[in-house]
């Protein structure tokens, strides 16, 4: 694998439904390769968070973003998650 690529680290949660501002997204407790912009407030479909968007270390494209805070108790679980969204976890450039 190539020292560029990114890797995810740990397991997804795929009995929860996620949606992603590009179609379907995935939870991961951690990932690596990849940067984080500045917290902001967003109202996303299960209510208001705090989060920030991470991209890859090597291309600088959005891959999704890391729940910094979640004003609702329902969802605290998602706080320090990261979510990926499929269109970015998808191999369509040539890595070998």
């Amino acid at each position: 694998m190539p020292a560029d690529s990114i890797i995810f680290l740990s397991v997804l949660f795929p009995l929860q439904s996620f949606q992603g501002s590009q179609g379907r997204a995935y939870l991961f407790n951690s990932v690596v390769n990849v940067g984080c912009g500045p917290a902001e407030e967003r109202v996303l479909l299960t209510g208001l968070h705090a989060v920030a968007d991470i991209y890859c270390e090597n291309c600088k494209t959005t891959l999704g973003w890391k729940y910094e805070h979640a004003f609702e108790s329902s969802q605290k679980y998602k706080e320090g998650k990261f979510i990926i969204e499929l269109a970015h976890m998808i191999k369509d450039n040539g890595w070998d």
